[in-house]
């Protein structure tokens, strides 16, 4: 009779079942907690990151924020785990496989595998990461696990041939399945390139057949020489209109370079005790994250407001003036925003300018009939590419679910591996365009105000 045939109850909140023959143990019969610091020799350890990725090392130079010292950051080697045990449902990554010796951050639970194939026992952890499967073990405001908790936990643990070969199996679809999410999140950057581009030489007069004059403004060599030059005070003014005695509740979010609904009521990431200290925007107005322009280099920092709500005072709203529209003025913010325009102008520790800072940019202003046909002409563009990026993303979502599906079928038993002969393969990590710490993509949070 096959071994997989016959299954025992184990009644564990988000796994009932397993194989007859797999044992129940607990986490403190296969982890050993690490908790030696790097003290004052951390410039002789690598600084890891645990990301979506998985634990990579982390870049020094690419930006981002680090803590005035690392001598509390915790020593990792190869083979260890990473678990980051509080804010679960907020951080996009709790569980880490370290390929790599270094060290991470202290906030973080180090733990040596032994006993047990490391990769198993990761690939069981992603599953139950990916699904936010143990919110019943959770305690408090900040959604932590208890390390005792967490210690006394059961795991199922299948013979150890059983895990190498589910290990092998795993490494082996895995890795298909990430070369095909490659190819589409390639396809996806081209077509994104493309139509920045595209974009790019229709609104700031490119691609238009007619004289060119050289310009101040500073993203572009030349523009169409009968467009006008203002500075940026002069299309537009800015606006300020707090949120006092809470008249509006319609909590929005700049989130990739799109201006969108947020649940007031939500528990998740961050926001403020009262959200009286807002600013209330308008359908129209453009808004302009310039905040943290040091530490962060990849985020849409501009959006176009199509509704009345409420947003974080961190940001700058602007109004646009009659000579302009907003819909253009949105889209040559965004171009100059691509063109990197607003890094380097900040100062203080978090790097933040306001309009003050940003009135006297040129910007062009072309006549209004030629900012309709140029907006006409830019959704043309945007239509068609997006409908396809929008498959493309379909396919990699549907791709995602199928990598995760099989990974807990197969490490919970539901599927038998053990006779599936595993080919010759290279294996393929999934490319991300991201590696902030905690894993966390790009999404504007709201910050207090």
């Amino acid at each position: 009779m096959n071994q997989y045939s016959r299954y025992q109850v184990i009644g564990l909140p988000w796994l009932q079942k397993i194989p007859a023959h797999w044992e129940i143990r607990r986490n403190k019969n296969v982890f050993i907690e690490q908790k030696e610091e790097v003290g004052e020799n951390s410039s002789a350890y690598t600084l890891l990151s645990l990301t979506l990725r998985g634990i990579i090392p982390r870049d020094m130079d690419g930006g981002g924020k680090f803590p005035s010292s690392f001598d509390k950051y915790k020593v990792i080697k190869k083979g260890y785990m990473a678990f980051c045990l509080f804010d679960i449902d907020e951080t996009p990554r709790t569980v880490g496989l370290s390929e790599y010796d270094g060290m991470l951050t202290g906030a973080y639970t180090i733990m040596r595998v032994d006993n047990i194939n490391p990769r198993f026992i990761y690939y069981y952890y992603l599953m139950l990461d990916n699904g936010k499967m143990l919110r019943p073990l959770y305690s408090g405001l900040r959604k932590t696990i208890n390390i005792n908790t967490f210690l006394g936990t059961k795991i199922p643990v299948p013979p150890r041939d059983e895990q190498d070969q589910i290990v092998r199996f795993l490494d082996w679809k895995v890795s298909e399945i990430n070369k095909l999410i490659n190819i589409r999140k390639r396809q996806i950057t081209e077509l994104e390139e493309l139509k920045r581009s595209k974009i790019g030489n229709i609104v700031m007069g490119q691609s238009l057949d007619v004289p060119q004059k050289e310009t101040g403004v500073s993203w572009v060599k030349s523009i169409p020489a009968h467009w006008e030059e203002c500075s940026l005070i002069q299309v537009a003014e800015e606006q300020q209109i707090k949120n006092a005695g809470m008249v509006e509740d319609n909590l929005l979010s700049l989130s990739y370079g799109k201006i969108i609904n947020k649940d007031i009521n939500t528990t998740d990431g961050l926001l403020p005790a009262s959200f009286e200290g807002y600013q209330i925007i308008n359908s129209g107005n453009i808004v302009l994250r310039l905040t943290d322009l040091q530490n962060d280099h990849r985020s849409l920092r501009t959006g176009l407001a199509t509704q009345r709500g409420i947003i974080t005072s961190a940001y700058t709203c602007l109004k646009a003036r009659d000579i302009i529209l907003p819909e253009y003025l949105q889209l040559q913010l965004h171009v100059a925003d691509l063109c990197k325009v607003f890094y380097g102008m900040g100062g203080g520790v978090r790097q933040s300018i306001g309009f003050k800072d940003i009135r006297r940019l040129i910007a062009a202003v072309p006549p209004l009939d030629e900012q309709r046909d140029i907006l006409k002409a830019v959704n043309g563009i945007e239509v068609p590419i997006n409908s396809v990026i929008a498959k493309y993303q379909e396919i990699i979502l549907s791709l995602e679910e199928l990598k995760t599906k099989l990974i807990s079928d197969v490490v919970t038993g539901k599927i038998d591996v053990c006779d599936v002969v595993i080919p010759d393969y290279e294996y393929v990590d999934e490319e991300v365009d991201f590696d902030d710490e905690g894993g966390n993509e790009e999404t504007e949070e709201e910050e207090n105000s």
